[in-house]
Order: structure tokens, then sequence, then C-alpha cells
């Protein structure tokens, strides 16, 4: 069986809610979506973050797939190793898109589940986390927004049935202090986390992370750059850190060792450059007795379905996972369904998900008319 087609689009997709972080606020998500075709007739669908860069980038390496096996995926990653150094994260994304579209079309080939070929499932379902940010509260001011947010984590708690609740942080930290107390008050048994993506100096982030001992966090996410502040905050504060930001690739994951900078590592399929390096990653958390989670990047439910096989069928990702996968307005497969927080794990040949091309065609339409979104 030999590749014979590589077909890229580029999707925007709105959201319910606006989506707020340290960083930016966005409306909607720009995805790069893939399809592969074989000389037997069968098709494998990627979808990996960002747009018009990363399909660039895919489609610069399409030829080098054409003519070759879906099943030689070692092949391709060693001819494009040198992706991710010339292009960062945007070379990691790229590549993963046509890692998982061979990873479907292998299942497809075989009969066989993305879970059943890297293992089998060692769960069914999976929970994800209720993401709550200041968007959710608008209006509030800065007094008032504390209980605002606290009284939207309960509605959406008690909607959806989540376990976790993960606050994006800001630049304000003793804000987020103040709204993450209310929560905690709102939500005595909820997994309670906060992700300011490393907006806190490190001397803001220990104070933080002291004053919210007393209230359980599962962990404190990224509070600052770097794995040296890591390591000075962790030397300070009993609360786990976990980060998605400074171990973001194997060569930053020794050094966070020898510092002793983290104690829970975010994978994520996209931004490690597959699905074979994220149950690497795996491996390598479990050597060192860490724990690990999955980093959500706005996946649609080609990307969703492929974290799903990942954490379906490795026993360390056994806390709800970040997806934003809830949040979408729509999307270009018939939607993953969710229930008491929990997504349940796809079970037919390859991701398990269908694509209406319909529905593809329209949102790839949005973009050629709006270009990528970036806020």
């Amino acid at each position: 069986m030999k590749i014979t087609d590589v077909d890229v689009w580029v999707v925007n997709l709105p959201l319910v809610n606006p989506f707020t972080s340290s960083f930016e606020t966005k409306t909607g998500e720009t995805r790069t979506v893939v399809r592969i075709r074989t000389d037997e007739g069968v098709e494998g669908w990627g979808e990996t973050m960002w747009g018009a860069p990363v399909a660039a980038i895919v489609r610069s390496m399409a030829p080098d797939l054409i003519g070759t096996s879906p099943f030689a995926l070692e092949s391709f990653h060693r001819k494009q190793h040198m992706v991710p150094f010339f292009y960062g994260y945007l070379g990691y994304a790229a590549i993963a898109a046509l890692d998982v579209a061979c990873w479907d079309a292998m299942g497809k080939a075989t009969d066989q589940s993305v879970t059943e070929l890297l293992g089998g499932a060692v769960r069914d379902e999976v929970p994800i986390t209720a993401l709550i940010t200041r968007a959710d509260a608008p209006g509030a001011d800065g007094a008032g927004m504390p209980r605002a947010m606290a009284e939207h984590a309960v509605r959406v708690v008690a909607e959806g049935g989540f376990e976790a609740v993960k606050l994006k942080g800001t630049k304000d930290c003793a804000g987020d202090v103040a709204i993450l107390r209310a929560v905690r008050e709102a939500l005595p048994e909820v997994n309670l986390r906060v992700d300011p993506n490393a907006a806190w100096p490190v001397p803001d982030s220990i104070r933080a992370g002291i004053a919210l001992e007393e209230l359980d966090l599962e962990y404190l996410e990224d509070p600052c750059v770097g794995i040296e502040g890591m390591s000075q905050v962790k030397s300070k504060v009993r609360i786990p850190l976990c980060t998605n930001m400074c171990v973001v690739r194997f060569e930053e994951f020794a050094p966070a060792m020898r510092l002793n900078a983290v104690d829970v590592i975010h994978g994520d399929v996209y931004k490690w450059g597959g699905i074979a390096a994220t149950k690497a990653l795996a491996a390598h958390c479990e050597t060192f007795g860490l724990g690990m989670n999955l980093h959500s990047g706005g996946e649609l439910g080609i990307a969703t379905a492929a974290h799903l096989a990942v954490v379906s069928s490795t026993p360390v990702l056994s806390r709800a996972i970040d997806s934003m996968y809830y949040l979408h307005a729509d999307d270009i497969i018939e939607p993953l369904h969710l229930e008491n927080g929990r997504l349940r794990v796809p079970t037919g040949p390859g991701l398990g998900v269908s694509v209406d091309e319909e529905k593809l065609r329209y949102y790839a339409a949005a973009n050629e008319r709006d270009g990528d979104l970036t806020g």
C-alpha cells in the first residue's frame, strides 16, 4: 500500500464564548486539516494546530510521503527530523498532522482502532477539565470578579459533570488567587488548577504559591518562565508544579530533572510531533516518577480523537485532560459526545471518526475569506 495523494485545508471554527488567557482573547480557532489517500483506496485524516504557516510546511513535506507506505512512519520522522529545528512549534505541528493521518490510515487498513494499535485500552472514557477564564464573567469588576467566576464554575460543573476545573490565569496574580479562593469555597471537592502561562514573575509565583497551598490545588501550571524559574518556585512551594511551556521537547527533559523543576508534564500530540513521540514522553514521565497530562491547543474532532486514543492506551494519563473540544460551536466530524464530564473513546477503525466534507469545505471557505484567526 502506497500513499498517492496529500490534501490540505485550513479551517476557521467559532467558539461558543470568548476564551481569554494571560496573552490573548480569542473567539474561534484556526486549524490545519490533512487527508492522505492510498493506492488501495484507504484514507487517513489528520488535524493540527494553526493555519497558513503550518499548512505551508505540511505541503512542503507531502512529496516525501508520496509513494511510501503509511506504516513507514519511522522513516518519515527520521527524514523530517530537522523540520522542528528550523520551524519550532510549527514544525512539530506540521509533522503531527501527517503522522496522525498515517495512524488513521493504518487503523483503517488493518480494521483496528488507533487505540488497539497503541496497545489496547486501559480506559474507555476520558475525563476532561472545565476551562474557565475571565471572559466567562463579562461585566464583573475587580471586586466582583471572584464571586462571578465562582458562580460560573458552579454552573459549568453542574451542567457538564466535570470533576476538574482549571482557571486560565492572567498577569493579575493577586486577582487570580482571589478567584481560586472563591472557586474552592464554592466547589470544595473539585480538582482545581491554575495556568497563568508564565505571566507571573518568580517572586510573585512563590508568594502566590504559598498563599494557594491551603486550597489543595491539583497542580500549579507554568506560573513563571523557564526551567530555572520553575525550580526556584518548586524549592519554596509545596503545590506540585506542572509545565506545558518549559519542557516542550525531549532536549529539555534532563535539565528539568536535574534542577527538580517540575512534577507533571503536559504532553500534546501536536506540540511534540506525533503519537509515538507523545507515548515516548509518557514512558519518560513514568521512568522518572512524574505525572503526565495533556495540553489542549483548540483541537477539533479529528485531533481530539487522536488524543483520546493516546489517553485510552496510556496508564500514566490518569488525570482529567485539558480539552477545548466542548467549547467549539461546531465540528467537521459528527460531534463526540460529552457526558458526565467525560468523552467516550471512539472504537471504529483508525481514529473512529468520519469527516463531514461539506462542513470541511464550509469552514475552509471561512478561512479563505477571513484569514487565520489570531485572537
